[in-house]
């Protein structure tokens, strides 16, 4: 399935959302059922929608002092997005992230993968 740049710019502002609110319902309706979410340099391996919301809303402590988050699309491969952002948070710095993004056919996330950067 390939997916649109429409498809993508709307999922990532779900994201941004869904991070600003850490609601489960928000959270949840980004990623499939059996979606994996990795990240590097940390050992975060969160396998399956309700470990990803797990894992996602015991970080809502980052956000404190305030945060915001810029990014663009670098491309787009069949149902693969490679997007570029970098995330100012006031009390943890900043940091240069690249994501990859898979959708799965019904344009939910299947695997999440992000290398992080702190930049200071």
């Amino acid at each position: 399935m390939a997916i649109t740049e429409h498809q993508v710019r709307t999922w990532v502002e779900a994201y941004v959302r869904a991070w600003n609110t850490n609601a489960a319902k928000d959270i949840s309706a980004l990623f499939s059922p059996d979606a994996e979410y990795h990240e590097w340099p940390y050992a975060t391996d969160w396998i399956g929608r309700e470990a990803i919301i797990e894992g996602w809303r015991g970080r809502q402590a980052w956000q404190e002092g305030g945060w915001t988050f810029d990014w663009s699309l670098l491309m787009i491969t069949g149902d693969t997005a490679a997007i570029h952002g970098v995330g100012h948070y006031k009390e943890l710095g900043e940091f240069a992230n690249l994501w990859t993004v898979t959708f799965g056919t019904r344009g939910k996330c299947i695997m999440f993968r992000m290398w992080n950067n702190q930049l200071h």
